[in-house]
């Protein structure tokens, strides 16, 4: 990829989160903000905003660095297994124990006594189905052979980049980290190839002009 692509990529994956964190923040903080703006409070309405915007730019930063060392993680796992189908297998087994975890142990540390295990199974239910979506849409991008890897990127990854809000077990941030972190790794791992194919036509566009100087200054010499 070029630095320029990069930087749009970057750039986008970036307003991504902030937008997404904006947008789910002001829809789990309504009734809050609402009660600030009839206070006629706009001023800390748009600060509080503002500040949501800013944490979902942070998380998309954490989402790109976890895009990106789970590239390398996955030629690391091609090279260990030097199997496309047994890789895809130990992601898929990855993906099934990481649920389990974050139904189990999420239970075990923070539900309080005669609490259900619903909400923990359904908050790991959506991260699956977000994740199963973003999977099949990459596999009809692709090829079918990228389902597991997607699945496993989405749902393994996405709950390592989700770690600091899981310890802190706060329901708004829950849901609204959640959804950003969905929203950035869906971009990325759907919209990167349109960056590279870009990055290749720049190259060629590069290598063209390149080209077309050194054919008008042997030109001029001749």
């Amino acid at each position: 990829m070029t630095i320029r692509s990069w930087i749009r990529f970057f750039t986008m994956t970036l307003l991504v989160g902030g937008i997404t964190t904006g947008i789910v923040g002001i829809a789990v903080r309504w009734n809050e903000l609402v009660d600030l703006l009839n206070g006629q409070d706009a001023v800390e309405v748009i600060s509080v905003i503002v500040w949501m915007i800013g944490v979902g730019m942070t998380f998309s930063v954490i989402s790109q660095m976890g895009y990106f060392a789970y590239l390398t993680i996955h030629q690391f796992g091609l090279g260990i297994f030097r199997s496309l189908k047994l890789w895809n297998a130990v992601q898929l087994v990855l993906v099934a124990f990481v649920l389990f975890d974050l139904v189990y142990f999420r239970f075990q540390a923070f539900a309080g006594e005669g609490d259900s295990l619903l909400p923990y199974i359904g908050l790991a239910g959506f991260l699956l189905a977000a994740g199963l979506l973003v999977a099949f849409l990459k596999s009809k991008q692709a090829t079918a052979s990228v389902f597991p890897s997607t699945l496993f990127f989405m749902v393994v990854v996405t709950t390592l980049e989700w770690l600091p809000v899981l310890r802190s077990n706060e329901g708004y941030w829950l849901v609204t980290i959640m959804f950003t972190l969905i929203a950035t790794n869906a971009y990325q791992i759907l919209a990167l190839p349109r960056y590279n194919k870009r990055s290749v036509k720049e190259r060629e566009e590069r290598l063209a002009r390149k080209e077309a100087r050194l054919k008008e200054q042997k030109a001029v010499k001749k």
